[in-house]
């Protein structure tokens, strides 16, 4: 293959271009086989066989479930003389859909052990983000590419060159040569492995609890359409979520006959949402656009204008996108335009009331979107919430539902240990010998950096006055203890007297009362470490009503310890708005993903 005639001539000259990373919200997904007694011929067809196994796995487990964004797709290819099977999926603001990709990766691998497979996405290799905690100190970002594979449903990491006093990322050639030629010295860790994997560990029942049911009112024509094919209500619910002013153009026509799915000839049945969709559909405040006045329904109650409202968004979301000239080549908006002709036509006819009945009216509890932040700060104390009423039984019992339950605790837990790490001093955190910085560094800065600490003093009495302003100590106590201090020099100054020893043992006394009044000494570290170890096994238990009497009070501080440490790390990540900052780098370092963040009713 001839290369492009059109590459610059500092190309040509060994001038490398910068590599594109992948976009945002999107994971890779590669299958090898590794058998040295196969031939090329033969490697395809066992990727062949490999490439219908993964169709028999959709139609098992993804019959009926709707990707938020791409779906999973994979393709035969070849790559440096190499034949592989290859995706990619744009997964949005769904990370179900990038672990369930995971989970299929996963068990495609235990039925073919010569296939290797390897995941990752924007973040990098992001399994071991997932097992931070349980990583060796050797195997850090800088050396970690190409380094992780899934066989035989298992987790496998390529370990570090011998021989080698610096090692870097692996290629993908040096990784299948290193599986290749020692498949035993790779190394297999359970505790890594459940880490790993801690996101899938409900599958594949998991897999349907990502849906949920609502009976909305909508056009009928919308209606047919959703009949014909669920997915497409997530690319309706992207392009109102999305909106800008010049999409919602369309809406703002006097005439509701102009648009393509006018508010007329509605009808109330079920819709499959995806969690993400139907949150994005229901938590924002969107006023009914003008070609829409007053065609809305009457509604009879509270629960049928809440379907009537999202009926509503549902169909402005279905208008602009088609009427986006942008969105024109896209396969769900072309499908969308043969259904309406064909019904334009004649071909097909809209579905009737009685047809209508005969469909599915399941309508899911949307409790999961609420918090109880009682129950949010139990389950941050790892304590047993109190037996639910039959009423709260269900979804709707305890906060948000279980995976949020599930990503708190252990965010905070992950925190905590990264705060108790014995390895850290004062310092900071010791890094390991292998995580070095690419970049050259800038040996000015340094020379400035150890000029300025020569220039730092200590000044006792500022510290002091600053220790008591914490303590909530009066002001007025700092002159006695100014008098203390100078007493104590006094007498220091002849040991020789009894008296005065006395007198010094007298002021220390004082002076440790006061402290220990302020509470400065009370430093035990054991009902944190109580507290914690309750945390991370997540089963705590209610004490007795005999006990409740007298510990209540230091349970309440412990349990604010946490949720104001949850808190503010959210509040930390949501002030960065979007962009880089030190809460989303911290968090990421532990190997918590945050979420992107929404707006609450009250900032509106």
């Amino acid at each position: 293959m001839e290369a492009p005639q059109d590459i610059p001539s500092n190309f040509e000259n060994g001038f490398k271009p910068f590599l594109k990373s992948l976009p945002d919200d999107t994971i890779v997904y590669v299958i090898y086989i590794i058998d040295s007694k196969l031939a090329d011929a033969q490697i395809r067809s066992r990727l062949n066989i490999v490439l219908q196994a993964a169709n028999v796995l959709i139609k098992k487990y993804l019959k009926d479930y709707i990707w938020q964004r791409d779906d999973f797709k994979l393709a035969l290819k070849r790559e440096d003389g190499t034949w592989l099977l290859r995706g990619r999926s744009n997964f949005g603001d769904s990370s179900a859909d990038e672990w369930l990709i995971v989970y299929l990766i996963r068990e495609l691998s235990k039925q073919y052990p010569d296939a290797w497979m390897r995941v990752s996405d924007t973040d990098g290799e992001f399994l071991l983000i997932e097992a931070a905690n349980a990583l060796p100190k050797w195997l850090n970002p800088e050396i970690a590419e190409h380094r992780v594979w899934i066989n035989k449903g298992e987790l496998r990491i390529i370990p570090m060159e011998k021989n080698t006093s610096s090692s870097r990322n692996l290629t993908v050639k040096q990784a299948l040569a290193a599986i290749s030629s020692s498949p035993s010295t790779l190394i297999h860790s359970s505790l890594i492995e459940e880490e790993a994997f801690y996101r899938i560990r409900d599958h594949p029942k998991a897999i349907s609890e990502t849906l949920h049911h609502s009976v909305i009112t909508i056009p009928r024509r919308i209606a047919y359409i959703l009949h014909e094919k669920p997915s497409y209500i997530s690319a309706a619910t992207e392009a109102f979520y999305l909106r800008d002013p010049i999409a919602l153009r369309p809406l703002q026509q006097d005439s509701p006959s102009a648009l393509t799915f006018p508010p007329t000839d509605f009808i109330s049945t079920s819709i499959a949402f995806t969690k993400v969709g139907y949150a994005q559909l229901k938590s924002q405040e969107f006023p009914p656009p003008q070609s829409w006045q007053n065609q809305l329904p009457k509604s009879a109650s509270a629960k049928e204008a809440t379907g009537v409202e999202i009926g509503m968004k549902l169909s402005c979301g279905f208008e602009m996108l088609v009427s986006d000239p942008q969105n024109q080549d896209k396969k769900d908006v072309r499908e969308i335009m043969l259904l309406l002709e064909d019904i334009e036509s004649g071909e097909e006819s809209l579905p009737t009331d009685k047809q209508i009945q005969t469909w599915s009216h399941q309508d899911d509890n949307d409790a999961w979107l609420d918090i109880n932040y009682e129950d949010f700060e139990r389950e941050l104390a790892g304590k047993t919430a109190p037996k639910a009423t039959k009423k709260e039984t269900g979804p709707s019992a305890g906060f948000g539902d279980k995976s949020a339950q599930e990503n708190l605790r252990k965010m905070v837990e992950r925190f905590e240990a990264f705060m108790n790490d014995e390895d850290a001093g004062a310092e900071g955190i010791n890094m390991d010998d292998m995580d070095f910085d690419d970049d050259e560094d800038d040996d000015e800065d340094e020379e400035d950096t150890d000029e300025e600490d020569k220039d730092v003093s200590f000044d006792e009495q500022e510290f002091a006055k600053m220790m008591r302003e914490m303590m909530g100590m009066p002001p007025n106590d700092t002159s006695s203890a100014k008098e203390l201090t100078r007493k104590v020099e006094e007498l220091d100054s002849d040991s020789d007297d009894e008296q005065e020893v006395d007198e010094i043992r007298k002021l220390s006394e004082r002076m440790e009362q006061e402290l220990n009044e302020s509470g400065a000494l009370n430093l035990d570290p054991t009902p944190r470490k109580v507290r914690a170890t309750k945390l991370s096994n997540g089963k705590g238990k209610e004490k007795t009503s005999e006990d409740s009497g007298e510990d209540s009070e230091d349970e309440g501080g412990e349990v604010d310890i946490d949720y104001n440490l949850a808190k503010n790390m959210l509040e930390a990540f949501k002030g960065q708005t979007g962009m880089a900052g030190p809460a989303g780098n911290l968090m990421g370092l532990m190997g918590v993903r945050m979420p992107r963040d929404e707006q609450d009713e009250d900032d509106k």
